[in-house]
């Protein structure tokens, strides 16, 4: 495998993960209170616990793709 193939493969891996990080957040805020609602009734919480637990989650993924996703890309550019 070559440096310029590793280099598209991190590059459209982090492209395609922060796709899915925006498509995610877009569900969540635009649905709201639906899918707080439901998730709260699914495993007993409140609200506001999901809410965190959202926002929890999309702060670790997004920080992930820099970590796994990002940062190679831009190491192997800079090589």
């Amino acid at each position: 495998m070559t440096l310029a193939t590793l280099t598209a493969f991190f590059g459209w891996m982090t492209v395609i993960h922060f796709a899915a990080l925006i498509l995610a957040a877009i569900v969540i805020y635009g649905l709201g209170d639906w899918a707080t609602g439901l998730h709260a009734r699914m495993f007993n919480l409140k609200q506001d616990a999901v809410r965190q637990t959202y926002y929890n989650w999309l702060g670790t993924y997004k920080l992930l793709i820099f970590v796994f996703a990002l940062v190679p890309w831009l190491a192997l550019k800079i090589m």
